[in-house]
């Protein structure tokens, strides 16, 4: 009779496989909680410990890893030397394996103890799979309860052979995966460097996308299992199906919002800022946002650094908006209602919520052509490292601008410049490929909103002629890294134009 191994920790839908193996012939194998189960299910199953002649010990860390086990795992069907082996020895084939893992993630993610943790690394699980996958020719490998309607079908079908070669790339994928998650958990516990000599990057599908940043581009969403929370964890309550640029701009969002005071309000359009308030109240919040661009607001994402009501709602519904993708931290249930029932477009926008994110940054990816680079995430650095370094020091509604700027411009593509009042974002200038060229954008989009502002820079100005296009419009402060050349030419004109110039110290290119 042919036999199955099944050792699970996810006892989903396990009995009712189990019931269709044995309707079709197939001998039960088990250990320790999931033999219980078959048991308990009415289920003849014979336990691994007969099987090797030799109980598990030391807590169940030594139960499958035998020769009797990993010899009807691994023995080729078509060699005779190997049925020849079997033979000899005593061992019987195994046909089915049927693996999934202990729960490592998830003893992580509740917060376990080094200890525990530890415990919860599979040894006997992985050295199956992995044995079952290399012999995928005589051996079928099943890894998630996923799969079984699919096992189930093609063993009372007799097609059991047509799985083993993707089921067994679906396995070393399983066991990849798992050991990636060991191995940076134990890194960061031990304060190892993140970026060494390898670097194994996984992740888990949280939605398949209908297309790409194109429509003729494949694209789907990723989670980092141990990576900070995020968009990638967000819940959403309504609206269409989220496309792979609602996800980039929600995440700049996110990313813009989180850096500014609770209860502001930012706005994306294509990666970029074009508004950011702060306010009394989510609506007014909202509304100066909104007034830095409105053109550029309309079909955009907002995001709300709070739990959104319905005053704040009604603002964002009201005659004259239109949003794509709304996130929050929460939302009163009203809110929720009137942003769905908003006519027009209500039923359509992506409604969001999404955790707050932790101080680990974890790091940032990009690919490039044959390989991918790493950094770690970008920083704002602290106050304290900042130092006036003009003659005149910055009034208080100055500070206040220039703090806001500050927040604002390391989420501007570069070169970047920001121009804003306490209250939020008056201009932006993005991605052009010559500082002064960003300086005069910013001025054109803020108008008069630059009488009395800060300006930000994400870089340091090569030459003066910022300054003086800066001070032509009525800008009065500056915040820049510093660290040019002319760093004495820059500051000499700042003086002489009564401008107020902060050094930070620390770049924020946005590429």
């Amino acid at each position: 009779m042919p036999r199955a191994l099944l050792s699970v920790t996810d006892k989903s839908g396990l009995t009712e496989l189990a019931q269709a193996l044995v309707a079709h012939g197939y001998t039960l194998l088990s250990t320790g909680g999931t033999a219980r189960t078959l048991r308990e299910a009415g289920l003849a199953v014979t336990d691994v410990s007969e099987v090797t002649g030799f109980p598990e010990i030391m807590d169940g860390r030594v139960k499958t890893l035998h020769p009797n086990i990993h010899g009807g795992l691994l023995a080729d069907r078509s060699n005779p030397a190997h049925q020849a082996a079997l033979a000899e020895h005593g061992i019987e084939n195994i046909e089915i394996l049927v693996v999934n893992l202990y729960e490592f993630e998830k003893a992580v993610q509740g917060g376990a103890d080094l200890p525990t943790v530890i415990e919860n690394i599979d040894i006997g699980g992985p050295a199956m799979l992995r044995a079952a996958a290399k012999n995928h020719g005589s051996v079928l490998v099943v890894t998630n309860p996923a799969q079984y309607a699919d096992v189930m079908k093609a063993v009372a079908e007799g097609t059991e052979a047509d799985l083993r070669a993707p089921y067994a790339a679906l396995a070393f994928a399983h066991t990849a995966a798992y050991d990636a998650l060991i191995s940076r958990y134990l890194r960061q516990a031990t304060g190892q460097e993140e970026l060494g000599e390898t670097l194994t990057v996984t992740g888990r599908r949280q939605l398949a996308l209908r297309y790409g940043e194109n429509p003729h581009q494949a694209a789907a969403l990723y989670a980092d299992p141990l990576g900070a929370p995020g968009i990638a964890q967000a819940v959403q309550h309504s609206g269409k199906e989220l496309s792979y640029n609602n996800i980039l701009d929600a995440d700049a969002a996110w990313g813009l919002v989180m850096d500014l005071p609770a209860g502001s309000m930012a706005i994306i359009k294509h990666g970029n800022p074009c508004g950011a308030a702060t306010g009394a109240t989510g609506a007014e919040a909202y509304d100066r946002a909104r007034a830095s661009d409105p053109i550029s607001a309309f079909g955009g994402i907002a995001a709300y650094h709070g739990h959104l009501d319905v005053a704040t709602a009604k603002a964002m519904t009201a005659k004259g908006n239109f949003l794509e993708v709304i996130l929050a931290l929460g939302y009163e249930p009203e809110a929720l209602d009137l942003i769905a029932n908003r006519s027009g477009w209500g039923a359509d926008v992506r409604v969001l919520t999404v955790p707050a994110p932790s101080a680990n940054g974890g790091l940032s990816l990009r690919t490039v052509s044959g390989g991918f680079l790493a950094q770690s995430t970008d920083t704002k650095g602290e106050e304290a490292d900042w130092r006036v370094a003009t003659d005149r020091q910055p009034t208080e509604a100055e500070w206040e601008a220039l703090r806001m700027a500050w927040r604002i411009v390391p989420h501007v593509k570069s070169n970047g410049i920001v121009i804003a009042g306490p209250e939020g974002l008056r201009g932006v200038g993005a991605g052009q490929m010559n500082r002064v060229q960003s300086v005069r954008l910013s001025i054109e989009q803020a108008g008069e909103g630059t009488h009395g502002a800060a300006l930000a820079s994400d870089a340091f100005f090569p030459f003066p002629d910022s300054i003086e296009t800066a001070h032509a419009a009525g800008v009065t402060a500056v915040i820049q890294p510093g660290g040019s050349k002319k760093d004495g030419d820059v500051i000499a004109k700042a003086n002489e134009l009564g401008i107020a110039m902060i050094l930070t110290g620390r770049r924020h290119f946005r590429h």
